[in-house]
């Protein structure tokens, strides 16, 4: 019997990492991660949870079409609200029979200027890099990071998104109480 594998539609470094501890305590720890490079099908810069929430759920059920067991999709956005644009984020876990799960993180208010960059059509990652001068920022701490001195990466903050995508699969694995 073949092992069950874990995709994860990314390989981006910080998005591998927070799927391996994301996963680390929990009944899927001992299945090998995959990265796969896949699509998200939505815009490189989603500007809204709907449009990000796409692309995770795009990113999971592409893992499992590419021959993943259970396909995990992070995604990474931007909303506007009455005070200005936040980081948002989003997961999704797909198995094989179809069934997803989605999970949200943790939001953060962006600098005017970002928003302003954003706002006329870059990319955060792009914003970023340029304000860091380091084009790999996306890879390593991301906005979330630079924006909260470190004390939050963009790893950490998906691995939040992971947990939750876990303990979500797991439950609906268990035997239900019936009410």
């Amino acid at each position: 019997m073949q092992a069950k594998i874990i995709g994860i539609g990314s390989s981006n470094p910080a998005k591998v990492k927070a799927v391996e501890a994301g996963i680390h305590d929990s009944g899927l720890a001992h299945l090998p991660v995959r990265s796969y490079d896949v699509p998200s099908g939505v815009s490189p810069q989603p500007l809204s949870d709907e449009e990000t929430k796409a692309g995770a759920v795009n990113r999971a059920l592409a893992c499992v079409q590419e021959g993943a067991d259970i396909g995990i999709g992070l995604e990474g956005g931007v909303m506007m609200m009455e005070d200005g644009m936040y980081v948002t984020n989003w997961g999704a876990l797909a198995v094989v029979s179809g069934e997803v799960f989605t999970a949200a993180g943790a939001r953060i208010k962006l600098p005017e200027a970002v928003t302003e960059g954003l706002q006329a059509g870059a990319e955060l990652g792009t914003v970023m890099a340029r304000l860091t001068k380091d084009d790999h920022v996306r890879k390593k701490e991301g906005a979330v990071g630079i924006f909260t001195a470190k004390r939050m990466t963009r790893s950490e903050m998906f691995r939040h998104i992971a947990i939750m995508l876990v303990g979500q699969y797991e439950y609906s694995t268990q035997e239900k109480p019936t009410i």
